[in-house]
Order: structure tokens, then C-alpha cells, then sequence
């Protein structure tokens, strides 16, 4: 058994250990530097895309001939996410682990070749930032409850409605947005990407958040905002079943990189509790702390192993809807819960916010609500269970 928080793994090979080197140094040379001054602004330079791209971290699942890496394994993708989560700057990181495992793959797999050729050289590059646009102010799980409309008019649409906690609102200049096109609460639903230059869009505000406070969270808003029918996402109607196909990916990410940053956030814990002292010896020397990080750390490692079972499966073309739902659900709990636990062991510094274990209890708490909340996610695996 390994003495620190990580066990020994056999997820990776070396190609994947060597990225996590590249990560390394890239967080301490782009991140590092910036971290402060991105969470006071509320969000990250663009510049940090384009430096991504060029450290090979964003773009690398697209095709070589569009200028990515054309590397599909997801194995890559997990480290990479490890690395930003596990890391105490993660939140301004954030934006090019969403851009990679959530958002890209919209433009990889949706897209025809002629909006292959229009779109993916930029994002590779990333020189064109993208954004997903779902949530509504009236509507967030409930995607049949999605308003804002795309009427077809010639050879364009017009859309006209709102979109609310949108991640990389702010720096996008590609949203693939949902929009309806019919009645049918799923199929007329439909996928339409908006330039974010076009007359009658515009970003409202940068939303406040408890946490994350690097990654912007945006109001958009669509006022007769025309768009060629040929930023079409797919066959109009076919939005519902573009989503639902993108989410595993993105939850069982959700679920990896909060294993990730639960190992942070315990390895940060264990290094206080070995310094920190009272009644004249570490704090680590008493039961109490030593039987909390004896029972978190064991959890988290159960979690590794299950976590990296299902990447195994999601490399494979294997993991099911429900596979990556229990995923998410079940790690994301657990790390709020191990920040919590981590939060007391520091007494009344945890509170304070010159200590990174503070942003941690900020940070983790959104985990068990976006990408699908505990619920909806007990929902789906319960109904595979028959119940």
C-alpha cells in the first residue's frame, strides 16, 4: 500500500505519465503566476486557451487534419483533469478541461465535414473559444423544459430567448446552444451553434458564485439573432438525443476529477496536520485525526479504483448512462464531504481564506449539482434497476 493519500494505480501506461509531467509544468508556469488575479477578475485571459493548445492540453481529440492531436483515447483527457482538479489553483483551469472533455466533442461529433473545416482549426488553436448553452432561468435538469426558440426563416434561424449559468460565457466565441424547434418536448428540440459576434446577441453579466471563482459563468441572452441553417448541430429535431449522448463523457469526467481533487485536498490536509501543533505535539499525533484521515483516505481509494474502472470502460466504448450517473453522484458527494471533514481538522483556519482548504469548501459544493444533480442521477440508476 502506497504511505501517501494515492495508491498505486495500473490505469496508465507511460504515454499518459508523460502528459502528466507536461501538466505539471504548465500549471506552474501559466496558472500558478495568475491564479489570484483570475479569481478577482472572475475569469481567466484567453491567452491561457491559445497556451493550452500550444502545450498540446486542448484540442488533442480533434482530427490532425484540423490541427488536433487526434488522439480519442479518453485516458488523456483524465489525466489532464487530474492534474487541474488535484491542483489548489484548479478553478481557473477549469475553462480547458469543460473545453476538452464537454464542449469540443459537440464539434467532433455533430458536425458535418464542411463545419469540421469551418470550425475545428480555430478551436484547435484556441483561438475560438467554445461554450455549451442548455440552462434556461426557467429550466435546468428538465431539458424538455427548454424555451428559447429557433424559428427557420429562408436560409437562416432566428432565436430569441436567454441561457443562464453558462460556463466560458464570457471568452466564447462558439456557443452550441439548444434551442426549440418544435413542440415535441425532445424532438423539437434541436442544436444550433451562434457566433457570439452575430447582431442581437449579447452576454449579460459574469455571474457571482460561492466558488470557482476564476471560471466565468455568463448570462446570454438571443434577440432575433439570425443564424445560417447551416450552424445546424445534426438534423433539426435531433438536439435531445445530441445531448443526452454527450453527458456520460461529461459526468464520468465530473466524477474523475473530483477523485482528483479530493486526493488534493486530503494530501494538503495530511501536510497541515503533521505541522500544525497543540497541546504540545502535532495534531496528527491524535486518534481522532489519525482515525478521520485513516477512514477518508481508505474511501477515496476505493473511489480511485471504481473511478478508473469506469474510464477503463468509457476508453472502451462500454460505459452506460447509469455507469457514469452512480460515478458522478457518488464521487462528488464524497469530496464535498471529505472537504468538510478536512475544513474541521483545521480548526479555525479552515475558515480563513488565506488557507487554500477554504476555497476547497467553496469550490467543491456546485460538483453534486452541475452536470446533473445527486438526484437526477439516482433517478437514472435507480430506473435501470427496474424501480
Amino acid at each position: 500500500m502506497s504511505s501517501g493519500v494515492v495508491a498505486q494505480r495500473s490505469l496508465y501506461d507511460e504515454d499518459q505519465e508523460y502528459l502528466r509531467e507536461t501538466v505539471r509544468a504548465f500549471v506552474a508556469k501559466h496558472a500558478k503566476p495568475n491564479a489570484e488575479r483570475w479569481r478577482t477578475e472572475g475569469k481567466v485571459d484567453r491567452w491561457l486557451f491559445t497556451e493550452a493548445a500550444r502545450a498540446g492540453l486542448l484540442g488533442f481529440n480533434i482530427p490532425e487534419q484540423y490541427g488536433g492531436g487526434g488522439i480519442t483515447d479518453f485516458r488523456f483527457n483524465a489525466v489532464i483533469g487530474e492534474e487541474f482538479a488535484r491542483d489548489p489553483v484548479s478553478d481557473g483551469l477549469a475553462c480547458v478541461g469543460l473545453s476538452s472533455d464537454i464542449v469540443i466533442p459537440y464539434f467532433t461529433d455533430l458536425t458535418n465535414d464542411e463545419q469540421k473545416g469551418r470550425w475545428l482549426p480555430g478551436i484547435a488553436t484556441g483561438e475560438l473559444v467554445v461554450a455549451v448553452a442548455m440552462t434556461e432561468p426557467g429550466t435546468g435538469s428538465d431539458l424538455s423544459g427548454i424555451s428559447t426558440s429557433a424559428v427557420r426563416d429562408g436560409d437562416d434561424y432566428v432565436v430569441n430567448g436567454s441561457k443562464v449559468f453558462i460556463s466560458n460565457g464570457q471568452n466564447a466565441d462558439l456557443v452550441a446552444t439548444a434551442v426549440r424547434t418544435g413542440p415535441d418536448p425532445h424532438r423539437g428540440l434541436s442544436l444550433i451553434v451562434i457566433e457570439t459576434d452575430r447582431p442581437g446577441f449579447s452576454r449579460g453579466r459574469n455571474l457571482e458564485k460561492v466558488g470557482l471563482h476564476a471560471q466565468d459563468t455568463s448570462e446570454l441572452f438571443f434577440s432575433d439573432v439570425r443564424v445560417p441553417a447551416a450552424n445546424l448541430l445534426g438534423e433539426e429535431g435531433a438536439g435531445f438525443a445530441g445531448l443526452m449522448g454527450n453527458l456520460p463523457q461529461e459526468r464520468i469526467s465530473i466524477a474523475a476529477n473530483s477523485v482528483a481533487a479530493s486526493e488534493g485536498v486530503l494530501e494538503r490536509t495530511l501536510a497541515y496536520v503533521k505541522e500544525r501543533t497543540a497541546f504540545g505535539k502535532p495534531i496528527g499525533n491524535f486518534q481522532n485525526t489519525r482515525f478521520e484521515l485513516a477512514d477518508m483516505v481508505t474511501g477515496v481509494r476505493a473511489s480511485r479504483a471504481y473511478v478508473d474502472d469506469l474510464l477503463a470502460r468509457h476508453t472502451r466504448g462500454e460505459l452506460s448512462a447509469a455507469d457514469a450517473a452512480a460515478g458522478k453522484f457518488w464521487c462528488t458527494e464524497q469530496y464535498v464531504d471529505v472537504v468538510g471533514r478536512c475544513v474541521q481538522l483545521h480548526g479555525g483556519y479552515g475558515y480563513m481564506l488565506e488557507y487554500r482548504i477554504a476555497h476547497d469548501y467553496l469550490d467543491s459544493r456546485i460538483s453534486t449539482i452541475y452536470g446533473g444533480t445527486t438526484e437526477i442521477m439516482k433517478e437514472i440508476v435507480g430506473r435501470e434497476l427496474g424501480l
